[in-house]
C-alpha cells in the first residue's frame, strides 16, 4: 500500500493532509496567557491552565494538551488583566455641579467555567460590566461634593465603586482588580467659573477662621503672660517696698527727663524744680 502511495503523489499528499488535520484536531498548545475550556458538543468537560493567584510564570498548566478530534473544541479565555472603559458620564454632585467623568476598570477572569456558561466571551463580560460601572460611579459621586475628588477621600470612593462592581463581576467568573477615574471635568462656561468662585470663597473663609483662632490664642497667651509677670513683680516688690519705690521712681525719671513721655529722646530742654520737691526725693536719699 505504501508502494502504491509512493507511485501516486496525489494520493500521498491527500493522506498527508488528512494526517495533519487529525493531528491538528487532536493536539493543541495552550499558551501561558490563555485558559482553555474543552467543550464536547456544547458541554464543558475540563479546564486547562486555569488561573491561580500567586502562581509563578512558567509553573502553570500551559503547554501541549490533547482532545478527542472532531468531538471536542477549545474555547480560549484570556488569563491576563483586561480593561473595560466607561462611556463618558454626566454626574451631579451634592453641591449641584454637573461633572463630565471618564473612568475605567481592570478585571481578570478567575473562573473560566462560570464565565463560559454565563457570558461565553470576554467581550460580553465587558459589555455587562460597563453599565454597572457607570451606575456605581454615579451613585458614589452623587453622595459627595466636587472637592472630594481632589482629596484623600477619592481613594475610599474608588474602593466603594470596586466593591459594588465586584458583586456583579463574580456572576461572570471575573474579579475586579482596580477602578480609576481618568478625568472629572466641569462643563465650560458659567458653571465652571461659579465652582471656582465657591472654592475660592470657601478657602478665604477657612483662612479667616484660622487667623481668628490664632489671634484668640495669642490674646490668651499674652494675658496669661502679663498675669504671671504681674504676679512675679508683686511677689518680688512685696519683699522690699523701698526697692519698689526706688525702681518706680527711676522709671518715672527716665520717662520724664529722657523720653518726655513720647518714646523719643527730648534733645535740648530744661526742667526747673525745687530741690525739696517731693518728686525728687530719690535724689536726696528719700529725705
Amino acid at each position: 500500500m505504501i508502494q502504491r502511495l509512493g507511485r501516486n503523489p496525489i494520493a500521498l499528499a491527500f493522506v498527508a493532509i488528512l494526517v495533519l488535520i487529525l493531528v491538528g484536531s487532536t493536539f493543541a498548545i495552550v499558551p501561558e496567557t490563555k485558559q482553555a475550556v474543552v467543550v464536547r458538543f456544547g458541554e464543558p468537560q475540563r479546564i486547562v491552565n486555569r488561573f491561580k493567584p500567586n502562581q509563578d510564570f512558567g509553573q502553570t498548566g500551559a503547554g501541549l494538551t490533547a482532545r478527542i478530534p472532531f468531538m471536542e473544541q477549545i474555547v480560549w479565555i484570556d488569563k491576563r488583566i483586561l480593561s473595560v472603559d466607561m462611556d463618558r458620564q454626566q454626574v451631579l454632585s451634592t453641591d449641584q455641579l454637573r461633572l463630565q467623568v471618564d473612568a475605567f476598570a481592570r478585571y481578570r477572569i478567575v473562573d473560566p467555567l462560570r464565565m463560559y456558561i454565563a457570558a461565553g466571551t470576554e467581550q460580553r463580560v465587558s459589555d455587562a460590566l460597563r453599565p454597572i460601572l457607570g451606575s456605581a460611579l454615579r451613585n458614589e459621586l452623587g453622595k459627595r461634593p466636587f472637592a472630594a475628588l481632589l482629596s484623600p477621600e477619592r481613594g475610599q470612593m474608588m474602593d466603594n465603586i470596586q466593591t459594588a462592581l465586584n458583586r456583579v463581576a463574580r456572576q461572570y467568573g471575573a474579579e475586579i482588580v482596580d477602578v480609576r477615574i481618568k478625568r472629572a471635568d466641569l462643563p465650560d462656561g458659567t458653571p465652571l467659573e461659579s465652582a471656582y468662585e465657591r472654592m475660592r470663597t470657601a478657602r478665604q473663609q477657612e483662612a479667616r477662621s484660622i487667623l481668628a483662632q490664632g489671634l484668640k490664642q495669642a490674646q490668651i497667651i499674652r494675658a496669661e503672660a502679663d498675669a504671671e509677670a504681674a504676679s512675679t513683680y508683686a511677689e518680688a516688690f512685696g519683699k522690699d517696698p523701698d526697692f519698689y519705690n526706688f525702681y518706680r521712681a527711676m522709671q518715672s525719671y527716665e520717662t520724664t527727663f529722657v523720653n518726655n513721655g513720647s518714646g523719643e529722646p527730648m534733645g535740648r530742654s530744661s526742667i526747673v524744680l525745687s530741690p525739696r520737691n517731693e518728686y525728687l526725693e530719690e535724689f536726696s536719699g528719700g529725705q
